[in-house]
């Protein structure tokens, strides 16, 4: 191994340590039996995940941010799509203003994002609903859908298409038939960025979220300033171990290196 090659690997080695540390000292903390945040020195316990199951409220703010955050997806692609076949695929004046505009939300903070909406939103009688949140949500994650789903747009080989046209296929069909099927990575990839993205979002949610339908963020920030219990430990640690497990499943099922965008 080459000395820059040796540098290099240790430099990588490091980060990850510094990345996974705090996730493991998570998880070790949502074992144990003390009332307080601690690490586990006379045996593991599950107790706080049992009383996890029992908190209600935990349960349907979870649901909630599920919900959402498919939600938000699912319509951040449907609209993130179309728009990144036309401007991975065309030329055409404004092209690179159009783009700046639908990647804005990205250089806005979350926080300006959430009082100009909820400023907005209460004027269109949307304030404090679910709908007003999937609203704000849809227009914080499309920037993310439609930059993945731009980069499968532009791998795109114009002469399938051709081909298709050639043999007498109708728009619609070579939409469906060749177009779909290969961005699907990107519009996978962008999918579950934007679901993360949605389910983990705090700053522009806190301005938008009726009383008492606290999405899982929320409900988990709440708790920590009102108590020091590993409860929310235990939570973090279900998440970790549940996103871990998706990332598994869609490696063994499909391959990360294609729902990422990659070629072989």
């Amino acid at each position: 191994m080459s000395r820059n090659g040796g540098a290099a690997l240790t430099f990588h080695l490091l980060f990850m340590a510094f990345v996974l540390t705090p996730l493991f000292a998570v998880c070790i903390t949502a074992f144990t039996p003390d009332n307080y945040l601690s690490v586990p020195r006379d045996g593991f316990s599950l107790r706080w995940f049992s009383a996890l199951l029992h908190r209600t409220d935990f349960r349907h703010a979870t649901w909630l941010s599920v919900r959402l955050a498919s939600v938000a997806a699912t319509l951040a692609v449907i609209v993130a799509a179309p728009a990144a076949l036309v401007l991975a695929r065309q030329r055409f004046i404004g092209r690179e203003a159009l783009t700046a505009l639908l990647m804005s939300p990205l250089m806005i903070p979350h926080v300006v994002l959430g009082i100009a909406l909820l400023r907005y939103l209460a004027q269109l009688g949307l304030g404090a609903t679910f709908t007003g949140l999937v609203a704000g949500h849809v227009l914080l994650v499309t920037p993310f859908a439609l930059r993945l789903v731009m980069a499968s747009a532009a791998a795109l080989d114009e002469r399938v298409h051709q081909a298709a046209i050639s043999l007498g296929a109708a728009p619609f069909i070579i939409f469906c038939r060749i177009t779909i099927p290969l961005i699907l990575p990107g519009i996978a990839s962008g999918w579950i960025i934007a679901f993360i993205v949605s389910f983990d979002e705090v700053a522009m949610t806190v301005f938008l979220v009726a009383p008492g339908t606290e999405t899982l963020p929320l409900r988990m920030l709440n708790h920590i300033q009102d108590t020091t219990d590993p409860l929310v430990a235990a939570m973090s640690a279900a998440l970790i171990a549940g996103t871990a497990a998706i990332a598994l499943l869609l490696h063994r099922f499909y391959g990360l290196d294609r729902l990422l965008g990659g070629h072989k």
